[in-house]
């Protein structure tokens, strides 16, 4: 065979994909015939996740497509007879097609539309569900019942009205001008259209397909609605779903993620089971001395540490290594420090946590961060470090913006909607992501350890700034553990607002420390 008879061959194969409806609709479809994913998906010879994941928005290909798209179709062709049926008398053979507009009638005929290019328009005997909006359509394009005029769409035609006389000097509209619909008005009852950043261009949050919630779904479905079993299903499946996450959140990124870039002997670990030598800077501190008498504790719990932490400056590409004592903002990774003096350990913990030999350590960009802004004019409360060298790259704190703002968005429904299947499950997506970004054998699909690293210090220098601002509003910190753990004396109500969003703190107990000391007592000693 020749090239050219390849290429022939080639083409002669190639065809398009055949054309499906919106997410919304192929939903629609399917319960508006009372049937389970469950059913679709054993005609289909999928699993009933995949075509839950087909309603959020994923769009199947080659065979199962066509047969998908073969369903869809039936469906829709079935439900136009039932409400042909309904719509007219009994016996009736025929449904007589409303009269149309002259221009309207010949763009039917010739199948054209403003271009003058086919566009498969075809006139319809009987009325059919719009594949957009679900009103009653004279028309279908490429083989879908639709409205030729958007203005028509989801919006009943309104009652004509009589038109004041015109003006002098304007001339009377035509018949057919007076007939058109007026554009379609947004309802101002209707609430604002939340909007997300897509690049540099701004969408509604509605065109993202909603992955966690399709992922719900159908463990329900497939659990029988057992909450403790579709739980554990989903939490099994939390890091490739949240890998999956990634992916969908970072189409139309400005920057494509390096999942498994070149990295330094410092990222990786000593031993089989040893660590890196990388110093996360967690906090494990505690008051030495608080003044006598009684003091009730307050034990904070601060929500969403590791989701809030995804929202840092994360290096891009592959680590280049320099030496030196700047320090370039634009650019994040893991620094060789020597940290300075710490004079504060009475009432606030050491930005680096709890370190027993001094010298230089390797830290990350968070701590490196925090300990310049600490440094500064504005705190005052240290020297700077001392940068020996450094591992970084170009970096950018929106990298997982939107997978940050995903889960948020279902982390925050779950909780006004109560609903712990949702809120366990996102919950292990997004630790599970960063617990397995290094060295592990449940995420072979990202091998970032030092993404690993940098949310997490990240995590803690949070916690770190919530301890300097209740000690800034004047309560005592008393102890300060982990990510997500603050002890504090005073009303702490003032400063922290109570709830379970990621922005706000709960408790987890209080307690009593010291005790009050008796003044009559007292007093019969000295007798």
């Amino acid at each position: 065979m020749t090239d050219f008879e390849a290429i022939d061959a080639l083409l002669a194969g190639a065809r398009q994909e055949v054309p499906l409806p919106p997410a919304d609709v192929r939903r629609e479809l399917r319960e508006s015939l009372n049937l389970s994913r469950s059913q679709v998906a054993q005609a289909l010879g999928v699993s009933p996740s995949t075509v839950g994941g087909w309603e959020a928005g994923r769009d199947p290909g080659g065979a199962v497509r066509e047969k998908y798209a073969y369903f869809l179709e039936g469906a829709q062709a079935k439900l136009a007879a039932e409400t042909g049926e309904a719509a007219g008398p009994p016996g009736a053979e025929h449904v007589v097609e409303p009269e149309t507009d002259a221009d309207e009638a010949d763009e039917s005929r010739d199948g054209t539309g403003e271009t003058g290019e086919p566009d498969e328009v075809e006139a319809l005997s009987a009325p059919r569900p719009c594949v957009l909006c679900g009103m009653p359509a004279r028309h279908q394009v490429a083989g879908f019942p639709q409205h030729l005029d958007p203005a028509d769409c989801g919006t009943p035609t309104p009652e004509p009205v009589a038109s004041p006389a015109a003006p002098s000097g304007r001339e009377e509209p035509t018949s057919a001008e007076s007939r058109k619909p007026a554009p379609a008005r947004r309802d101002r009852a209707a609430g604002p259209v939340r909007v997300v950043p897509v690049g540099r261009r701004m969408q509604t949050a509605s065109q993202d397909p909603d992955l966690i919630g399709a992922a719900v779904a159908a463990a329900l479905e497939k659990h029988s609605g057992d909450l403790e079993a579709a739980t554990a299903a989903l939490v099994k499946r939390a890091i490739p779903d949240a890998m999956a996450l990634l992916d969908e959140t970072r189409k139309g990124g400005r920057y494509d993620v390096v999942a498994h870039p070149w990295i330094p002997d410092v990222l990786r670990k000593q031993s089989a089971r040893g660590a890196d030598r990388i110093w996360e800077a967690r906090p494990k501190w505690a008051r030495t001395e608080l003044p006598s008498g009684a003091h009730e504790v307050t034990a904070l719990d601060i929500n969403g540490a590791y989701l809030s932490a995804l929202k840092t400056h994360l290096p891009i590409g592959q680590l280049e290594h320099s030496t030196g004592f700047d320090h370039d903002r634009r650019r994040a990774g893991v620094h060789l420090i020597t940290p300075s003096e710490w004079d504060h350990d009475a009432h606030l913990p050491n930005p680096i946590g709890n370190r027993d030999e001094p010298g230089p350590l390797w830290v990350t960009e968070p701590t490196l961060r925090l300990l310049l802004r600490l440094s500064g004019p504005k705190y005052g409360l240290c020297d700077p470090p001392e940068i020996h060298e450094s591992f970084t790259s170009g970096a950018t704190e929106s990298l997982l913006e939107k997978f940050r703002v995903a889960l948020k968005d279902a982390r925050d429904r779950a909780i006004a909607e109560d609903d712990e299947v949702t809120l366990e499950y996102v919950k292990a997506m997004y630790s599970k992501f960063v617990s397995t970004m290094g060295e592990s054998n449940y995420n072979r699909e990202l091998y970032r350890p030092d993404w690993m690293h940098l949310i997490r210090s990240q995590a803690f220098a949070n916690l770190w700034m919530k301890a300097y601002k209740a000690h800034e509003e004047g309560l005592m910190v008393v102890r300060a553990m982990g990510t997500d753990e603050l002890h504090v004396i005073g009303d702490w109500r003032r400063v922290f607002p109570e709830g379970r969003g990621v922005s706000d703190v709960k408790v987890k107990e209080t307690y009593t420390v010291g005790e009050d000391i008796d003044p009559t007592a007292a007093g019969e000693g000295d007798d």
